[in-house]
């Protein structure tokens, strides 16, 4: 048997690699029955399987492989099945359970062959292995015919009245198996690596095995070790399955090593598995069980392209990659390649062209990367990966909201792969989600890669996300980070803008004396550095606190300051933004023709620059300012239902959820204004998932709402 046999098998069992009943000679990686090796003439019945051992969670498989067979049956057809899957996931295992239960059904016996497809000296010939096959079934030697196609056509004579079993371990390409099968009502096994698609037009039933889940993982954990460490260390024994990631050769390996050791505790192993870089080496028994082992073999079967972009991949600082990434990390495109990763088993694919890896193939990855690429390669890969994401990201931002990008972004040496984005803003957004968890790990790998500037201009580029969709907690991380990448490279005007919007996500999530500290660190940077401009915006960020903390007067000296000396400073636009925020503190104060003077005053303004968004802003609260309005007549309900309705096509298109509910509750109150309960009633609906798809359930706006859908409620059924 080739030694790499016993990849699945024992990574299951623990067994060493003699393999079954009939003893005698070897060719090709057959076992051969004494009987026939010594030339008798009579018909053996060969029974080659190796033993089986017991499995866990795999009997969804096994059901769907018995149901197939008995559906093949019951046609009259022979039954072919591959089961493929990452190396040590249990593969020969599964297989070797469900053809060792049916040999009451098949009485002819079993065929067993290794056919080395990750061998090091190449994959065992279809013409060695039928050639044993002849002669276990009795073929002397010196009757088994010369060419391939006369072996076949012999071995499925004598095989086409047998029920008879066959398996075929770790196949590497279809065209191995298709001498192999056998004539009759027979069943045949396939374990490979790859997926092989090219076996479906054979009729092949495919079965695809996964790691396993914790639970069953645990209690795999427990049979290995045969004793009441699990029960006595359930926590430790769940955190140790998990960092083998659920596979089965992982967890035998690591339970192996405590079962030498009776009295160390679960702990112990867990502690030596944490290390990222030591997992592999600590997940071997003595060079023969061996993770890393396994998915060398599976490494060395790839295409040198596809080997390649393995090992970059395995930079990739997230969990989970598109195609664009894929290629960003190649230079290159990365379809075929991708492709032959996927067939081997070495990527999962998760739905809409995105995969990840398996967390041990991962490390793996990184580990092959480590050895085989320059770190010059490997710097400029994560570079790559690094500069598509920012690229990409600014592109949403240019999508989103137009005006908010004023910094540089800068790039590393070469062309840069973006996905393309289209010019939808709710797209560009729903991307921007999708992508966050790569994104903020990118944020967290740029200044310790060597490139800060990356940190503090992703985490930018994600405003449009932040102010939209919240993810306060990855607000909040992503420019403590980029502060501290500004602080590096002593580029105050990134230090400002990472106080500034990092203070605004402070104050959504309600920490205000926080990003009033903030924003006042920011108003001193800029008093140093004579910057004037910049000192006024910070003003109206200022007041912005002081208006969440309570301090409505001081707020609106702030605001009214800030009105007066952005336009002397050449920035209009900020300056109706502190207009926009004056009406807002103006309606709060119960002033609601104030309120009306200054948000007519910012829409205009902000509509000359360009700024659709605040500008839509401004007209949801002049419409929602002249509701307050008293005596309110139907003039005034026209002009503030205009106001809205416009604001609210507005707020749509630009996917702003949070806007736009506060924009539906303004027209909900208009529909009570009017009389118009039920649609009040709608509306106020309307605004509450609005509430919730920005991620504002439990805010004090959604809390309103509920309250008022309450009392229209009682007042209908009163």
């Amino acid at each position: 048997m080739r030694g790499h046999e016993r990849g699945d098998h024992n990574e299951l069992s623990g067994t060493v690699h003699g393999a079954a009943v009939q003893a005698g000679a070897v060719y090709g990686g057959i076992h051969i029955g004494a009987g026939a090796a010594s030339g008798a003439r009579a018909p053996q019945v060969p029974w080659q399987l190796p033993p089986s051992v017991p499995l866990t969670d795999r009997s969804a498989e096994l059901d769907a492989l018995e149901r197939h067979r008995t559906r093949a049956e019951r046609a009259g057809h022979p039954m072919l099945t591959a089961v493929s899957g990452l190396g040590g996931v249990g593969k020969t295992a599964v297989a070797l359970a469900w053809l060792h239960s049916l040999r009451p059904h098949f009485p002819g016996g079993q065929l067993y062959a290794d056919l080395g497809g990750q061998a090091s000296n190449g994959p065992t010939t279809p013409g060695e292995v039928i050639n044993g096959f002849l002669r276990v079934l009795g073929v002397p030697a010196e009757q088994v015919p010369t060419t391939l196609a006369e072996q076949t056509a012999l071995y499925r004579s004598l095989t086409a009245d047998r029920r008879i079993v066959v398996l075929l371990d770790d196949v590497a390409t279809a065209a191995q198996v298709r001498p192999l099968l056998p004539g009759g009502r027979s069943v045949t096994a396939v374990t490979s690596r790859w997926r092989i698609p090219g076996l479906t037009v054979d009729g092949c039933y495919a079965v695809h095995l996964e790691p396993l889940g914790t639970e069953a993982a645990v209690e795999l954990l427990a049979a290995t070790l045969g004793d009441d460490r699990v029960a006595a260390q359930p926590d430790e024994a769940r955190a140790l399955v998990e960092l083998c990631a659920g596979l089965p050769l992982a967890v035998r390996v690591a339970g192996a090593r405590l079962a030498a050791r009776p009295r160390r505790r679960i702990t112990t192993m867990v502690h030596a598995l944490t290390e990222e870089h030591d997992r592999l080496e600590a997940l071997a028994i003595d060079g023969d069980h061996n993770v890393r082992a396994a998915l060398d073999l599976s490494y060395h079967g790839l295409p040198p392209g596809a080997a390649r972009l393995y090992r970059l991949l395995g930079l990739h600082p997230g969990r989970e990659f598109d195609g664009v990434a894929a290629s960003a990390a190649l230079a290159g495109d990365a379809t075929e390649p991708l492709d032959t990763l996927h067939d081997a088993n070495l990527l999962i694919d998760v739905g809409e062209e995105r995969y990840r890896f398996h967390d041990l193939v991962r490390l793996h990855a990184a580990a092959r990367a480590a050895a085989d690429d320059s770190a010059e390669d490997r710097d400029a890969t994560l570079r790559r990966i690094a500069d598509h994401y920012l690229a990409t990201a600014t592109r949403a931002e240019e999508i989103i909201d137009p005006q908010h990008r004023t910094l540089p972004r800068d790039y590393g040496e070469g062309p840069v792969i973006t996905t393309d984005l289209g010019n939808d803003a709710e797209d560009a957004l729903n991307w921007l989600e999708r992508e966050l968890p790569n994104l903020m790990a990118v944020v967290h790998r740029a200044r310790p890669a060597g490139f800060p500037t990356v940190g503090w201009q992703l985490a930018d580029a994600l405003w449009p996300l932040f102010l939209r969709r919240k993810f306060y907690g990855h607000w909040r991380a992503a420019h403590a980070e980029g502060l501290v990448a500004a602080r590096e490279l002593g580029d105050t005007t990134a230090e400002c803008r990472m106080l500034t919007s990092g203070g605004v996500g402070e104050l959504g999530s309600g920490n205000h004396e926080g990003a009033l500290d903030m924003f006042e660190e920011a108003a001193g940077i800029f008093r140093s550095g004579g910057d004037a401009r910049g000192h006024a915006r910070t003003l109206n960020y200022r007041g912005l606190a002081h208006q969440r903390l309570g301090h409505l007067d001081r707020a609106a000296e702030l605001f009214s300051r800030a009105a007066a000396e952005l336009p002397r400073c050449g920035d209009p636009r900020a300056g109706g933004l502190a207009r926009l925020n004056l009406a807002d503190v103006a309606l709060a104060r119960g002033l609601p023709e104030e309120a009306i003077a200054d948000a007519d005053a910012a829409r205009r303004v902000l509509a000359d620059e360009g700024d659709t968004y605040n500008a839509a802003r401004a007209a949801r609260l002049l419409g929602r300012a002249l509701l307050d309005q008293a005596p309110l007549d139907h003039g005034l309900l026209d002009r503030a239902e205009e106001l809205l309705s416009g604001a609210l096509t507005t707020l749509r298109g630009m996917a702003a959820d949070s806007e736009t509910a506060r924009t539906v509750e303004s027209l909900a109150r208009l529909s009570e204004r009017r009389g118009q309960p039920g649609r009040a009633r709608n509306l106020y609906r309307e605004a509450l998932d609005l509430y919730s798809a920005a991620g504002r359930s439990e805010s004090a706006d959604a809390q309103g709402v509920r309250l008022r859908i309450e009392q229209l409620e009682g007042d209908a059924t009163a």
